[in-house]
């Protein structure tokens, strides 16, 4: 069963236990496939679909910030339900630990020296970590192990 066709499934079952919630943040994310697949003319792969839903879980996850800001409790709770639902079709993210672990291996591969060696390093984690950690967080601890 592909994502996609996971994700369908899923509104199905959320329509018939009436989980509006679960409905109608399952219902978005289809609604940003559907409209990629209409851009790029063709039927998305789950390789196409997961870095969608990343984004839709980074959308959730700032939104509830900006409304813990605001004060506002019950749009942030709400944010974060749906961030839940949505990660919930996301592979495995991997710990911080492990990810540390990894750099340092590949920094010793590479015989990366400093922050001129960054790309060289990057060009290795990135795809081994698509859709396990968030490419921002890579980034963050490799320039902190090259520094």
């Amino acid at each position: 069963m592909t994502l996609k066709e996971k994700l369908l499934s899923d509104m199905k079952g959320a329509q018939r236990s009436k989980d509006s919630l679960r409905l109608n943040t399952i219902r978005s994310v289809i609604s940003s496939i559907k409209n990629q697949e209409i851009d790029l003319r063709k039927e998305l792969q789950d390789e196409d679909v997961l870095p969608l839903i990343t984004r839709e879980v980074k959308k959730r996850k700032e939104a509830a910030t900006l409304f813990e800001q605001g004060g506002r409790m019950d749009l942030m709770e709400k944010e974060k339900q749906e961030h839940a639902i949505l990660q919930t079709y996301l592979p495995e993210q991997i710990s911080e630990e492990d990810l540390r672990k990894r750099i340092q291996e590949v920094i010793t591969e590479t015989e990366a020296q400093g922050m001129k060696d960054f790309g060289k390093i990057m060009k290795v984690l990135v795809p081994e970590f698509k859709g396990k950690a968030d490419n921002g967080l890579i980034k963050d601890l490799a320039g902190e192990y090259l520094n």
